[in-house]
């Protein structure tokens, strides 16, 4: 062991009685307030995991970061780390002015002098950063749709950590880490970066990676923000408690990183890599299509299975941490064990098993079995007290399509048939209602639509997470928010989009209200159909043409697929 190898990296933390000062000296300043994923990467800046970054970073640094990997003074570094606001925000502030940066409940982590201010060229960003500008990519989606359209950057001065009440003992800075490795003596840790419960192939790769290094091990689960539609964090940390004593202590560890994904594949790689080196780790597992967010518009892969392993080899030196590739373990019936996939000489001759990802959630949604050499019983136990089977899951239908196209109708149609079958409670948001009781201040321009529709998404989420039947009937003219509603919904249960693809010509013709004669003599502005689009959905899990179709029948075709989805009885 060097005798640097594990000392302290500089954090950016004032001290505790310059920190308490400095907070009240804070409350007077121009206050933002940070998104999750902002809070995440402030966590890691003022703990020094991002090291050797002061703050958010500047144009030039951003430029050169997004260009070539690196700072602008040439050290490696793939990913932005950015700071985005609101056209509005940055009105308000101005270069050399300090600024407080507090969390979403108020309380002020930090405070961040404003070195510059500057439009991001976003579309040249996923191109270099995540290798298209595809919004199929969740990362391009946030950059274009979430993500505020003006950059700030400049170093930041740390006040306190975020607070986090869950796994507290599980948490440990860089600093925690290498203190905990120093003290315990282990000179080589090989790391494994994970976003899903541990099964039995993972134990048996992490076993062998830590061998093959002659190295300790570092279960390095990531509990930022993945990507949309993961195990929720707090069921995968207790499905890696359950199965932490199948490894051995004196030469096993784990810590939670609370780390927000981009999903970038082999930039994202080299980042892991980057930080994990922070952290005290001397080698770093990277996996096939490490970090990769799947197919992208075109049903293709974003990245090649192995183009993470490549670009973190040509980085590794410069790094100064090893990379250990991820072989592909599968489960050899005639000798009860698992083995590396290209390693198997006598394949023609024995029983290779496996189960991939998808089809693990089908089991797990038709609760059907999962054998004892797939996981853990304690891990699987864990995953059915989160996902149960999709019949006794909440769900939400969320139908789409042109005033007057019979959303609503079908909707109250399929609610009375759901509750005629029982078992969960059902609560209709139709967009009229919703605007009422919950949107009343709100007009129609499309950022008060946009709001409405989220709006409608957050209620839908919380009525499917605590295991209702949200059925939903608004406009929702934008694919955007309803990416954004789905990701929401997505999060706890099944969403059902069901595209009402009635012809403007018949919407017309039904329109009791005259309100698309108002739209053409441009008395009303914005009206979707007329003076505002409307995106057709693309993926949607049922289309419904409506003419010459009575309400009973879309209703039953809408019954239908829910039963072909099992998420009701058969």
């Amino acid at each position: 062991m060097s005798p640097s190898q594990f000392a302290p990296i500089p954090e950016l933390f004032l001290s505790w009685e310059n920190a308490e000062n400095a907070k009240f000296e804070a409350a007077d300043l121009i206050s933002h307030d940070m998104t999750q994923r902002q809070i995440c990467d402030l966590e890691l800046l003022m703990n020094g995991a991002f090291n050797p970054l002061s703050g958010f970073l500047g144009e030039a640094d951003y430029t050169s970061v997004v260009e070539t990997m690196r700072l602008a003074d040439g050290r490696l570094w793939p990913m932005p780390i950015t700071l985005d606001v609101s056209k509005e925000f940055a009105k308000k502030i101005e270069l050399g002015q300090k600024i407080a940066l507090r969390d979403q409940e108020g309380v002020i982590l930090a405070t961040m002098k404003i070195t510059d201010i500057w439009t991001p060229d976003k579309a040249r960003e996923a191109e270099m950063v995540f290798g298209a500008d595809d919004i199929a990519h969740p990362s391009v989606n946030y950059l274009h749709n979430t993500a505020g359209t003006i950059y700030v950057g400049g170093p930041v001065t740390g006040l306190q950590s975020p607070v986090h009440y869950d796994f507290r003992a599980r948490r440990d800075t860089p600093n925690e880490l290498r203190a905990f490795f120093r003290k315990m003596s282990w000179s080589k840790v090989v790391a494994f970066q994970t976003r899903n419960p541990l099964h039995r192939a993972h134990q048996e790769l992490t076993f062998r990676a830590a061998r093959e290094s002659q190295a300790n091990l570092l279960i390095h689960p990531v509990v930022g923000m993945t990507k949309p539609g993961d195990v929720d964090h707090f069921t995968r940390v207790r499905c890696y408690e359950a199965v932490l004593d199948k490894y051995p202590a004196a030469t096993t560890t784990m810590s939670l990183l609370n780390l927000a994904m981009r999903m970038a594949g082999p930039r994202e790689a080299v980042w892991h890599g980057l930080i994990r080196k922070n952290h005290g780790v001397t080698h770093f597992i990277v996996g096939r299509d490490h970090a990769g967010p799947g197919k992208n518009s075109k049903g293709e892969d974003f990245y090649g299975p192995y183009d993470a392993q490549d670009l973190f080899r040509e980085h590794q030196d410069e790094m100064g941490i090893e990379m250990v590739p991820f072989k592909h373990m599968v489960y050899v019936q005639e000798r009860a064990q698992y083995e590396p996939n290209d390693e198997i000489a006598d394949r023609n001759n024995v029983t290779i098993l496996n189960i991939s990802g998808t089809e693990l959630r089908r089991r797990l949604a038709e609760g059907l079995d999962i054998p004892d050499w797939f996981s853990f019983p304690e891990v699987v136990k864990e995953l059915r007290r989160t996902r149960p089977p999709r019949s006794n899951q909440g769900f939400t239908v969320f139908f789409t399509g042109l005033s007057g196209s019979g959303k609503s109708t079908i909707a109250n149609a399929i609610m009375v048939k759901l509750m005629e079958l029982g078992g969960r409670p059902v609560t209709l948001l139709d967009g009229d209602v919703v605007r009422k009781h919950l949107s009343s201040e709100l007009g129609f321009s499309k950022e008060h639509r946009d709001i409405n529709i989220k709006r409608i998404g957050y209620v839908a989420s919380e009525i499917t997470k605590n295991g209702g039947i949200a059925i939903c009937a608004p406009i929702a003219p934008y694919t955007a928010t309803r990416r954004a509603v789905r990701e929401m919904v997505e999060s706890y249960g099944a969403f059902v989009e069901v595209h009402i693809a009635t012809s403007l010509e018949e919407c017309e013709r039904r329109d009791r209200k005259g309100l698309y004669k108002l739209a053409r003599e441009g008395k009303i502005k914005e009206f979707t159909g007329i003076s505002d689009p409307y995106e057709i959905p693309v993926a949607a899990e049922l289309v419904l043409q409506t003419e010459a179709k009575d309400v009973d029948t879309c209703a039953q075709s809408v019954l239908l697929r829910l039963e072909n989805m099992g998420l009701i009885g058969r």
